[in-house]
């Protein structure tokens, strides 16, 4: 048997004699219920059974099972069952309200060729797509239906290497070909174990509270799969459940004194905004460990959300800005927890034009860009960082970061069959850029982003920083893309969400106020500055920028 699944048995088990009595906490804010990890298993075991031997024609050792649920009460058992049978899970990205559900079934249709699925478990608010999975001949179960008392219960899990399969992870959509990572156990119980080493997880106090989407790494992995392994209290919503109230995340943190959680920058953000204008009580003294990564870190909205929530008892050293990608299972570097974020303070001009760290005392100046740290590497984790010819470069030196581990896939699975990870000597490029800061991981930015103009190297995070401290603008819904130059000199354009779109002396003044707070931020002043309203902005399933399609979005309104 794996180590993964030896743990999760171990934890969850009723005859164990390390069973967890902790459990999990779904249906909040109207229908609060709380199941424990036994009883998680217990049902696990009886989807495996359904699976193994009622579905046509049946689970076999290996095979991907799909799903496609809002309730993680359902969820959960039908993951473990899943592990317990012997397959690998994947789980499918929703479709949004507004999504055109021919392309989500045709993009869904093409994910599960890839991965070879041989089965979807649906379950609501998705049920209602069973017909366009018929039309297309996909088979599919309900998950309401896996745990059937008629069924015979598997008795214990089918045996399965450190090797086998246990998550196909598919990317977050922002290039045009998708793929999916295959993490195996081994991944999975090295990155579950060495976070809960660094986190110094408690089962016996700690209390994770979570919105984040179980289609995403973090969700998944961090805050599904470690408190069902480790046996961990799990309170969780869903991302639907935050986005129409995000008031509810401080309020669930209150109700059950959460002391780990975890969002993307943008959470955050949108917590502290509500939080300044909310006249309802909260107790957030309980939250030690708050986890922020997934997308850039913006410095500022930590210092809001930390300068937010001081009136409600929120430790200003919870914060822990992490670094992370599916193809490393999660993890790759997490802060130190208990000291908030630290921030490297570097020279622009020497990051732009020297591809240096060089660090300057002049925090806020212009000349100034700030990064936050991202710690060191977690256990069974290196990070190097190496040049456009892979020499790997010296200490604050900026070029390509590089992972290896126990933890990071070998391959990805694409549409035209497995492809290779990692290099013959075991490392994976990251897409990234970034350096080393005394052994901190310090994250600048993605490498296909940089916009090169006359010999500076600008990251787009810093246009947006500049672009969103504008009134009017949508915080955290900025996106500067690099323009194809042709024969003359590179330039970028910013988009910029706003609820004055349609009107067109507010674009207007808009416009000259977004492109006067880039010159000022970084000396170059934008080839076009557009102004789109609200949710315009081409997003991955996780919240990402598209920025490919978000140069496609925004052609029309060029010069």
């Amino acid at each position: 048997m794996s180590a993964f699944l030896h743990a999760l048995v171990a934890r969850c088990a009723p005859d164990s004699p390390t069973r967890s009595d902790r459990g999990m906490t779904t249906g909040e804010p109207t229908q609060p219920h709380r199941t424990t990890w036994t009883e998680v298993h217990r049902k696990a075991l009886r989807a495996a059974g359904s699976l193994i031997g009622t579905a046509e024609p049946g689970l076999q050792h290996g095979d991907a099972v799909a799903i496609l649920a809002g309730d993680p009460a359902l969820i959960a058992p039908a993951v473990q069952g899943v592990w317990l049978a012997g397959g690998s899970v994947t789980m499918l990205h929703q479709p949004t309200p507004r999504a055109d559900l021919a392309s989500w079934a045709a993009d869904t249709v093409r994910a599960l060729g890839m991965i070879n699925a041989k089965l979807v478990l649906l379950g609501a608010p998705f049920d209602r797509l069973a017909p366009l999975l018929d039309q297309r001949g996909i088979s599919y179960l309900m998950l309401a239906g896996l745990d059937n008392p008629a069924v015979r219960p598997l008795t214990g899990p089918v045996e399965v290497d450190e090797d086998a399969t246990a998550l196909l992870q598919l990317t977050s959509g922002s290039s045009a070909e998708p793929k999916a990572v295959r993490i195996t156990h081994g991944n999975l119980y090295a990155n579950m174990t060495a976070m809960a080493q660094v986190a110094a997880l408690d089962p016996a106090h700690d209390v994770m509270v979570s919105w984040l989407p179980l289609f995403h790494d973090m969700g998944m992995v961090g805050f599904l799969t470690i408190p069902m392994a480790l046996g961990l209290e799990l309170v969780k919503v869903t991302p639907a459940d935050f986005i129409s109230h995000p008031l509810l995340w401080a309020q669930l943190i209150s109700r059950y004194r959460g002391t780990i959680t975890a969002a993307p920058n943008f959470g955050y953000g949108l917590l502290a905004r509500r939080l300044d204008s909310t006249e309802e009580d909260f107790d957030l003294s309980s939250l030690r460990f708050a986890l922020n990564g997934a997308e850039p870190i913006e410095p500022a909205a930590v210092r809001t959300f930390i300068r937010a929530g001081a009136r409600f008892g929120l430790p200003e050293t919870c914060m822990v800005c992490a670094y992370g990608m599916a193809e490393a299972t999660l993890g790759v570097a997490f802060a130190p927890h208990g000291i908030g974020m630290q921030v490297d303070s570097v020279d622009a001009d020497a990051l732009e034009t020297q591809r240096r760290a060089v660090v300057t005392d002049l925090s806020g100046a212009s000349h100034v860009r700030e990064f936050p740290r991202l710690g060191p590497p977690l256990p069974g984790m290196q990070v190097r960082v190496v040049d456009g010819g892979g020499q790997q470069v010296g200490e604050r030196a900026v070029g390509q970061l590089q992972v290896r581990g126990t933890s990071v896939t070998r391959e990805y699975l694409t549409t035209t069959g497995p492809r290779a990870a990692q290099d013959p000597d075991g490392w994976l490029d990251t897409g990234d850029e970034g350096y080393l800061a005394e052994g901190d991981v310090v994250v600048c930015g993605r490498r296909k982003d940089v916009i090169v103009m006359g010999g500076r190297n600008i990251y787009p995070i810093d246009i947006e920083r500049a672009a969103g401290q504008v009134e009017g603008v949508r915080p955290g819904n900025v996106a500067a893309v690099r323009l194809d130059a042709g024969d003359r000199r590179e330039s970028f354009a910013v988009a910029v969400e706003s609820s004055r779109a349609g009107d067109p002396e507010a674009e207007r003044v808009l416009r000259k106020q977004v492109a006067s707070r880039v010159v000022d931020a970084i000396g170059v002043r934008p080839g076009a500055v557009v102004v789109l309203p609200p949710a315009a902005l081409p997003k991955t399933p996780s919240g990402k920028l598209r920025r490919a399609a978000i140069r496609a979005r925004i052609t029309d309104h060029l010069p």
